[in-house]
């Protein structure tokens, strides 16, 4: 399993969020590209990026970030945060990005998915963000009424290899992942599942290794020295 520690950006700084809540956003870390290379000494292949403020206003402002991070760090860079046209794909690809997720454009253009995975194939992925099993869109404030299962098989029809599941209630709560619903996910589809959202020890992620799960992002428990890094890359 891939363990890909995140970065999370606003303004240019590396933040934190609680269930998804702008209002709590607070800095975790000084220097985002000090931050990637930690996480190379600690074994890490894959980092998970979001720009937040993309997310939010679906206008990215962090890319030169990213761009560092892709160029110096060596690490693989999954994005996620305002990709929402064939031109935003262009453009993060030409960053040096890998993976690019797609989220809230996801549910309003499916279309899009559909050329996207045409054209560049597995470097596409698609985010599902849950609360209460109904997917979130616009930086999780608003309820598109889906299900997250029936959205879940409709994107692996399009042709989608990669789902970034995150279930909001557990986000930066340190709670523990949503075992239930990733294992309810995995039951429907066939495609390359990364777990999202309350890892809270180095035990979460054995779990979710255990599952047979492509990958699992780790946030704030890294930042507040719960998960040892290194020692979670060895173990899964």
């Amino acid at each position: 399993m891939h363990i890909l520690p995140a970065i999370d950006l606003k303004d240019g700084q590396v933040v934190r969020l609680y269930k998804g809540d702008f209002g709590t956003v607070h800095q975790v870390a000084q220097d985002p590209l000090e931050t990637a290379q930690a996480f190379v000494q600690a074994g890490a292949r894959w980092i998970h990026m979001v720009d937040l403020d993309g997310a939010r206003d679906g206008v990215r402002q962090n890319s030169e970030i990213v761009r560092r991070v892709a160029e110096a760090s060596g690490l693989q860079v999954e994005l996620g945060g305002g990709i929402r046209t064939m031109e935003d794909l262009e453009a993060v690809f030409a960053l040096g990005v890998r993976r690019a997720v797609i989220g809230s454009a996801a549910v309003s253009r499916p279309e899009l998915v559909r050329e996207a995975v045409r054209r560049f194939g597995e470097q596409i992925a698609v985010g599902i963000d849950t609360q209460n099993g109904r997917v979130k869109t616009a930086g999780w404030v608003e309820d598109s009424g889906l299900d997250f299962l029936a959205f879940a098989k409709q994107m692996e029809a399009i042709g989608v290899k990669t789902i970034i599941f995150t279930d909001i209630d557990t986000d930066g709560a340190l709670s523990g992942p949503s075992f239930g619903r990733l294992e309810a996910l995995q039951k429907e589809v066939s495609c390359q599942i990364v777990a999202s959202g309350g890892v809270s020890c180095n035990e979460d992620l054995v779990r979710l290794h255990e599952m047979g799960l492509y990958g699992a992002i780790v946030g704030k428990a890294y930042y507040t020295g719960q998960v040892n890094l290194a020692e979670a890359v060895k173990q899964c």
